[in-house]
């Protein structure tokens, strides 16, 4: 358990501070708020090819505190899960290889469809100006809070129950399947996928020279020497700096720069085994993946606090349509897909679910799995421009309180588990 309040403590708990401190300022001072997210650092700069606007002039880029924070530094954040997905699907014993992450999958699979089912369709009967105005949030349900999911489902099932790593393996095959949700479906710009290809190289020129050449130099050799140096001597940079190349790519190509670290994070040499997002032995690695997350686990604290604090201040007046679309899609799409398609894996296409675990406790499962909150408030806050508007309430801030509501799962996942009769195992 100490694992997982560590890593709650680290990567969620000052995110909780953040959003909460910008509930209340934004509530008792709204326009010092605005100020504040809007604040411009550089009021215009100009980075890359030329943009233009409307009346043929150059548009310049302006670095405000929201710039900063969702453009540049949340890409820390996303590489860290970027890490942990990787990890999970390529080395050996991850979580997401083989037969055993099958019905996980499949289930990943309907809690995402359940809530944009829900989504789309409670939209569709709102009407079509709600429909209109909505539509584009249809991915901010579909998110999974790994840390948060995990926590209530130890709470829920006890740790040494089956559907603990299940709901696990659910929540890190979302957070994946969020990424590519994010870069595909939601650019941040022009497309100008050309630009991509510096991310390619970067990408390539730095597994290669300072990843596999080095091991190709020491083959034959038990000291290797040449793969020391690099790692004592060079350390991170050759990747801090074919990361800042590949943020710049994804950034020019018009996809959204937070995942422009994604491309560097499979370079890097790893661990030869994964031991699992919790497991205690992970904070003993000493690959320089592993050692390069240590170094980032306090500034990425600092960067989660920033992100509650610039986009989870919203009024409570703006508490609307796209509020309840987001929470109850959560609420009702994901136990409802989880369910369904975890049952379709397990007995119809005899995929077969944990041993000792039940079908009943995937419905529980999908209730912890509504926690969406970090990915869910992120995806709000790219999904919607800031001035959209439905009747008297700001789409996107309503669409965000649906996502800081989400956490009410957690209740109906507890009053949900009782109901079924769970039994605790402890581990």
């Amino acid at each position: 358990m100490y694992r997982v309040w560590n890593f709650l403590t680290n990567y969620s708990l000052l995110l909780i501070v953040g959003a909460i401190t910008a509930l209340i300022w934004a509530n008792m001072n709204p326009d010092g708020y605005r100020h504040f997210v809007e604040f411009e650092l550089i009021p215009e700069f100009f980075i890359g090819h030329a943009n233009y606007g409307a009346d043929g002039q150059v548009a310049y880029r302006t670095l405000t505190m929201h710039y900063l924070v969702n453009d540049v530094l949340m890409a820390f954040f996303f590489a860290i899960a970027a890490k942990e997905v990787w990890e999970a699907v390529i080395l050996k014993n991850g979580s997401l290889r083989g037969k055993k992450a099958a019905t996980p999958l499949f289930a990943t699979l309907g809690g995402m469809l359940g809530p944009i089912t829900v989504y789309l369709g409670l939209a569709l009967l709102l009407g079509s100006d709600t429909y209109d105005a909505v539509a584009k949030g249809w991915a901010i349900p579909t998110a999974t809070d790994i840390a948060f999911s995990y926590l209530v489902g130890r709470l829920v099932f006890g740790a040494g129950h089956p559907a603990v790593r299940f709901l696990l393996l659910l929540a890190i095959a979302d957070d994946a399947a969020g990424l590519i949700i994010l870069a595909v479906f939601y650019p941040s710009g022009d497309l100008a996928p050309e630009w991509l290809l510096l991310s390619l190289f970067a990408a390539i020129a730095v597994f290669y020279l300072f990843n596999r050449l080095p091991r190709q130099l020491d083959r034959g050799d038990e000291a290797r020497p040449k793969s020391t140096w690099v790692r004592n001597k060079l350390s991170f940079w050759p990747y801090l700096i074919a990361a800042c190349l590949s943020w710049y790519g994804f950034q020019e190509a018009g996809i959204h720069p937070a995942l422009g670290l994604l491309p560097i994070v499979p370079t890097i040499p790893h661990a030869d085994r994964a031991f699992g997002i919790f497991s205690e032995a992970e904070q003993y690695l000493t690959d320089l993946l592993n050692h390069i997350e240590h170094l980032l686990k306090h500034p990425v604290e600092v960067v989660l606090f920033l992100f509650g604090l610039l986009n989870a201040g919203v009024e409570f007046s703006s508490i609307g349509s796209p509020t309840w679309l987001v929470l109850f899609s959560l609420l009702i799409g994901k136990p409802a897909g989880v369910m369904l398609f975890g049952w379709i894996a397990a007995k119809p296409l005899g995929l077969g679910l944990p041993k000792g675990m039940r079908t009943v406790d995937l419905f529980v499962v999908g209730c912890v799995a509504a926690i969406g909150f970090t990915v869910s408030l992120f995806i709000g806050a790219v999904a919607f421009d800031g001035s959209a508007m439905l009747g008297d309430v700001r789409v996107q801030d309503a669409a965000k309180m649906g996502a800081l509501f989400s956490f009410s799962a957690a209740i109906i996942a507890i009053i949900a588990g009782r109901l079924t009769g769970v039994v605790k195992q402890t581990g």
